[in-house]
């Protein structure tokens, strides 16, 4: 019995592929090496001394994904795949809701045709909208997304609960996480995007390497501490041990449960800079460039439930996150 993680040669993918062989756990790799290479599986192994298996595919591709489930016999997936920039969702929704959701699609259909009955979702905060009140709570209202990204995701998250609703014997986990960021402390694994970063760490490390001229700080004039947009970071290794503790409860749990992961404290934009450059003792030069389509003032999780149901809370610090991924950014 295996496991498919889809987008597993990402950066959340690759940590969580990391965590489920330490524990033990069959692990075959799906990834079209979109926005990533092929090298990850090396660097896997070299962390944990398993290869994985490794499948470059497109889980919207109905053929690829059934030679999957035929090829192995697939207990359960972690759906990583899809594609993940707020602002890029905005300027291209229909590639966003064409891949984020026919790829779900086609893993649900291969799933009932093959009997596998666990799916772990990599959903999101930006489900919550912007009008519910922080922290996020799971039992809140979701909609009102503000970009395609996130409609993209709550859009998911009620495909795979009717499809929960319709086979009691399917067992679904929606993780909504926050931001990510930091790297394996190996230096082996980190966010490695394509071309010019999305994300905020990323494109930190390559400014502070000298790769870019300056970071971007979108917008000053939030309601915030400092003017900019706070965020719940959350080391990547916690989030990838969060979903080792989703897959071990939900594989004993039919239904649908939805969990925040999130370290439960906000952080600005200028708070997680100025961490970096105190960390690691580097200057990271920035200036304040207009708001971003889409992007809201503040959010952070009330990460409780997960520590009661799962017993899983985040362990690691900003300065730990900050500090890991230089070291990736230099190692890399």
């Amino acid at each position: 019995m295996a496991l498919l993680l889809t987008g597993g040669t990402g950066f959340i993918g690759s940590h969580t592929a990391v965590e489920f062989i330490q524990a033990g756990l069959e692990t075959v790799i799906a990834d079209d090496l979109s926005n990533s290479t092929a090298d990850v599986v090396d660097r896997i192994e070299t962390i944990t001394g398993v290869r994985p298996a490794f499948v470059c595919a497109d889980m919207c591709d109905a053929e690829a994904v059934e030679a999957i489930f035929s090829q192995y016999d697939i207990e359960g997936v972690i759906h990583f795949a899809g594609f993940k920039a707020v602002g890029e969702s905005v300027e291209k929704p229909v590639e966003y809701y064409r891949n984020n959701l026919l790829s779900t699609l086609t893993l649900l259909d291969a799933m009932r045709r093959h009997g596998c009955k666990v799916f772990v979702f990599s959903s999101s905060a930006t489900v919550y909208g912007e009008n519910n009140p922080i922290p996020y709570v799971e039992t809140m209202q979701t909609g009102d997304c503000t970009n395609p990204y996130g409609w993209s995701k709550f859009m998911n998250e009620q495909i795979l609960m009717d499809a929960a609703k319709a086979d009691p014997s399917l067992s679904v986990s929606l993780l909504r996480y926050f931001n990510p960021i930091g790297a394996h402390e190996s230096g082996l694994l980190g966010d490695d995007p394509s071309g010019i970063p999305n994300n905020l760490m990323p494109y930190i490390t390559r400014v502070a390497k000298g790769e870019l001229p300056h970071l971007n700080v979108y917008g000053n004039d939030y309601p915030t501490v400092d003017g900019t947009g706070v965020r719940d970071y959350i080391h990547v290794v916690d989030l990838a041990k969060g979903h080792l503790a989703a897959y071990q409860y939900a594989k004993d749990h039919a239904g649908t449960e939805v969990f925040n992961l999130g370290s439960g404290k906000g952080t600005s934009v200028l708070q997680l800079v100025e961490t970096f450059k105190r960390v690691n003792n580097i200057d990271v030069p920035y200036v304040i460039a207009p708001r971003r389509a889409g992007d809201i003032a503040e959010f952070y999780a009330d990460a409780t439930k997960a520590e009661e149901v799962l017993h899983w809370h985040t362990e690691k610090t900003v300065e730990d996150m900050c500090r890991d991924s230089w070291n990736w950014e230099m190692k890399g």
